[in-house]
């Protein structure tokens, strides 16, 4: 569960130092994809903070023969001048993997949450589905290893659909997060984000995708606080490269 938030640099360097080692070791050898993209997102409804913000987003995804690492990091610029970066690093280990089945795999799933003086840990299984219409669909369960304060758990949604209108490509994908409530700090919150894009490549004879569309972001009791509930669209460019 995350914000796009603050980070100090002297934390950056645990998750660098664990992309490098899992870009070296034997078994992250047999890499069959990776993606690379960069998102600039522009909103005027945030909650907690300046509500006018921009964020530009470095996204990493890739798979291997053991599983897949997912990792981005974000750069917020505020209205009032107020900068921020937060970061997360996903590795994913696959338990088992199945062949004609609505179940595609079960995995070990962790997430490193890097921020301005504090770090989170994850871990937990997930479950990723076959599911007809879906490029992914994917359910995780986690217990939150919380630095600063206790424990909780946080169940996690993730999906892709890509699809045409016409001759047009759009592509439907986001996150739901809910993560259970702590005592002594606030209520259980749910976050559910979601873009819906436009492939504007073929329109301008690029080879790799260009997206243009819009980010939805609905929070409730955004960072536990009660009754803080966010509603808030950003207009998005995304470039994968």
């Amino acid at each position: 569960m995350y914000e796009r938030s603050k980070i100090v640099k002297r934390i950056a360097t645990p998750s660098i130092a664990l992309s490098a080692l899992l870009a070296t070791t034997p078994i992250a050898a047999e890499q069959y994809w990776s993606d690379t993209s960069l998102t600039y997102l522009y909103g005027d409804d945030y909650e907690v903070g300046d509500s006018d913000r921009q964020v530009l987003t470095l996204e990493y995804v890739s798979g291997y023969s053991w599983g897949k690492l997912f990792s981005f990091a974000d750069r917020l610029e505020s209205g009032n001048g107020d900068t921020e970066t937060y970061i997360e690093v996903s590795p994913e280990v696959y338990l088992t993997e199945y062949s004609d089945s609505w179940v595609s795999n079960i995995s070990a799933t962790t997430t490193a949450e890097i921020g301005d003086g504090f770090t989170h840990y994850l871990y937990g299984l997930g479950v990723a589905f076959n599911a007809p219409g879906f490029d992914y669909l994917e359910l995780d369960a986690y217990r939150r290893n919380n630095d600063g304060f206790a424990n909780n758990y946080q169940l996690t949604a993730t999906w892709a659909t890509s699809f045409s209108l016409g001759n047009s490509r759009w592509l439907y994908d986001g996150f739901i997060d809910y993560a259970s409530g702590i005592s002594g700090v606030g209520p259980a919150n749910l976050n559910f984000t979601s873009q819906l894009k436009l492939d504007i490549a073929p329109y301008l004879e690029l080879k790799s995708p260009l997206y243009v569309g819009l980010e939805y972001v609905y929070w409730r009791n955004k960072f536990y606080i009660e009754g803080v509930n966010e509603h808030n669209p950003n207009l998005l460019l995304k470039w994968h490269f």
